[in-house]
């Protein structure tokens, strides 16, 4: 059992904090997104930390379940706090995630076209970003798309 489905065990619906950590991966100055199949927006591979991970172990993990890629040569691009982390789910769940955002060119393997959490993937133009990002990664998305100084402490 994971350690979220654990945790809802004792908790219910409460608040829960846990740490994402995602990775912003370019190819020829675009950035691979993801369409999720749970909501109409796209995001960047990554997902929840679970225990005795390192952040790099989390986001390499993450990124392989749901690209099918190998990430290596991360570099912190952000860490990411404060009121924009709040999420509230349909099912009526809540949670606070703090995240640690990677970035890397590096990569091999072959991108997945589609899984259970994703309805697609695909490399944008930073003046193509669809306007539909995913409300907890859109401010990395950005940072990204603006050329942000890194790292990214907000």
């Amino acid at each position: 059992m994971s350690y979220i489905k654990n945790m809802r065990k004792y908790i219910g619906s409460e608040t829960l904090f846990t740490v994402g950590c995602g990775v912003i991966i370019e190819e020829k100055d675009m950035i691979l997104l993801q369409h999720r199949a749970d909501g109409d927006n796209w995001c960047i591979p990554g997902g929840i930390m679970e225990i005795g991970e390192t952040f790099e172990d989390a986001a390499k993990r993450e990124v392989l379940e749901e690209t099918g890629l190998t990430v290596s040569n991360l570099e912190l691009f952000g860490l990411y706090s404060g009121e924009k982390c709040f999420a509230a789910y349909p099912n009526g769940d809540q949670v606070f995630s703090t995240q640690v955002i990677f970035y890397t060119k590096t990569y091999t393997g072959t991108l997945k076209a589609e899984d259970l959490e994703s309805r697609e993937h695909r490399f944008f133009k930073r003046d193509e970003i669809p306007p539909n990002l995913n409300p907890r990664q859109k401010y990395f998305i950005l940072d990204w798309k603006k050329g942000a100084k890194t790292p990214v402490i907000s």
